[in-house]
């Protein structure tokens, strides 16, 4: 018998027993030795960790490796566009806000029939998989962040019976979590208290700070009529600007009251002073996506941890039927949350060499494993888009007491179950038209013009940009995006 061969088999045989115990047999699996892919994304920490710290644990399991590329927000449009319409292969995966996808479109690759026959790509609210990943008719994006706007306030405030006695001598009513604007307006006043550094609400107003999305929450709850689906934005059989119509002008109106009850120096704030002065115990509510929630529940962010109330957007039972030229009128408030931005997604570029590791690394990213660690990791900016995101608590529990979490969690499901759920407008041009807005409604909350003035010329503006874009081209875009068939 050769001793030495036996030897060396069980030597192998040792080896190949400890790599099964250790895991190491099951590394680059599958193997993408060789491989680096470079992933476009906004500068971090938001968005781009999550990116960073899925690459870590993808590289180890498929031995390839991924170089996140990060640029300002404002710089990443262009990079894109110039690189893909250069034919150049400088980005496998791009990561961008849905509203970019008319654009981009035509350069990406469609998503493999593979991922799409999982448990995983069940998990995935309709809302994103079926409306924002898809394209044209076709899937050609997956979510890695789920965005739409709710109601944080303060429960130590709200509960407190000294404030509850006050606000129902003033008002007539119990203080509880508004379901209608009018409610949200009553409490907000309520609470505006500037010698105590108190303000009833908070909410961005700065051009180039997000104003425009937290203004398009104020429409959906007076634009989205249920009995006229699409119109919100445009006349879906025209094309022709809804922007001036009463149900915007109410909106207007609104949002340049919602300043008055929010802290000092507010017309320049963007997103990231809601959450500071929010989490810093400044404003008795706040709209904001859910990230707000989740910083005013950190108690290393936070002044208010432990007392951090969720709810759907206030809602409002008269809307604006473009069609009619009338306000419908509904039995009790109609829900209406605004999906605003959408949730970052992430494209795949059709030009590039590795397809199927920037699929395979992408769907990495979002599977309900990782995606469920980065919803509950600070700073993140990933926000919940899956069931299970939703309906375990358990991970949540790490942020928030088991109330916040309940309520926070409700807050977002409830809102993408909600039958008039409004979707932001996806079309060509969408950051030319939200430019035009932002200027004018600048006028409006300084005072220069009045809230129908500065609408008449926005919708005077977006209808020139739609001729010049080309109006039958912009239509079947914006039809698309709505959910309506072509015409």
């Amino acid at each position: 018998m050769n001793y030495k061969k036996l030897l060396s088999a069980g030597t192998v045989l040792g080896v190949a027993c400890a790599a099964l115990m250790t895991g190491e047999a099951f590394a680059c699996s599958p193997d993408y030795s060789g491989v680096t892919l470079n992933v476009g994304s906004q500068t971090g920490p938001f968005i781009a960790s999550a990116l960073q710290a899925a690459a870590k644990t993808w590289s180890e399991k498929t031995c390839g490796q991924v170089k996140v590329i990060e640029f300002p927000f404002g710089e990443l449009y262009p990079k894109y566009v110039t690189a893909l319409q250069a034919g150049e292969k400088s980005f496998d995966i791009m990561t961008f806000p849905p509203a970019w996808t008319p654009d981009l479109a035509p350069f990406l690759d469609e998503m493999p029939a593979a991922m799409r026959q999982t448990d995983a790509w069940k998990d995935i609210h309709p809302n994103y998989r079926e409306r924002l990943m898809v394209w044209d008719g076709k899937t050609m994006t997956q979510s890695i962040d789920g965005d739409l706007h709710n109601l944080s306030y303060r429960i130590d405030l709200f509960e407190d019976p000294k404030e509850k006695e006050a606000f129902k001598k003033k008002y007539g009513y119990e203080l509880a979590v508004p379901t209608t604007w009018k409610q949200y307006y009553d409490i907000a006043e309520f609470f505006t208290r500037p010698d105590k550094n108190l303000y009833g609400t908070v909410e961005p107003f700065r051009r180039g700070g997000q104003q425009f999305w937290f203004f398009f929450t104020h429409v959906a709850s007076y634009a989205n009529s249920p009995n006229d689906p699409g119109a919100m934005f445009f006349n879906p059989d025209t094309m022709d600007a809804e922007v001036n119509n009463p149900g915007w002008v109410k909106a207007l109106e609104d949002y340049i009251r919602s300043s008055k009850y929010s802290p000092a120096g507010a017309l320049n704030y963007g997103y990231g002073d809601v959450n500071t002065a929010f989490a810093g115990g400044q404003a008795a509510m706040a709209l904001g996506w859910g990230d707000t929630g989740v910083i005013a529940g950190d108690k290393k962010q936070s002044k208010i941890a432990g007392h951090v109330g969720s709810a759907m957007t206030p809602a409002s039972d008269q809307i604006y039927n473009a069609k009619t030229k009338q306000w419908d009128k509904f039995d009790k408030p109609v829900p209406t949350p605004f999906m605003a931005f959408g949730g970052w997604q992430a494209g795949i570029n059709a030009n590039g060499d590795h397809k199927d590791a920037a699929w395979n690394y992408i769907e990495w990213v979002s599977n309900p494993e990782n995606s469920g660690k980065a919803v509950v990791t600070g700073g993140s900016g990933v926000n919940p888009y899956r069931y299970s995101h939703m309906q375990d608590i358990k991970p949540w529990e790490t942020i928030f007491t088991e109330r916040e979490a309940k309520e926070y969690l409700a807050s977002q499901l409830d809102s993408l179950n909600a039958k008039n759920v409004a979707y932001d407008m996806r079309l060509p041009g969408y950051f030319s038209y939200t430019e035009i807005l932002e200027i004018e409604l600048g006028k409006a909350l300084n005072g220069d013009e009045t809230a129908q003035q500065a609408l008449d010329s926005v919708a005077q503006q977006w209808n020139k940009l739609t001729d010049d874009l080309g109006r039958d081209k912009q239509l079947a875009a914006y039809r698309n995006s709505m959910g309506l068939p072509a015409k």
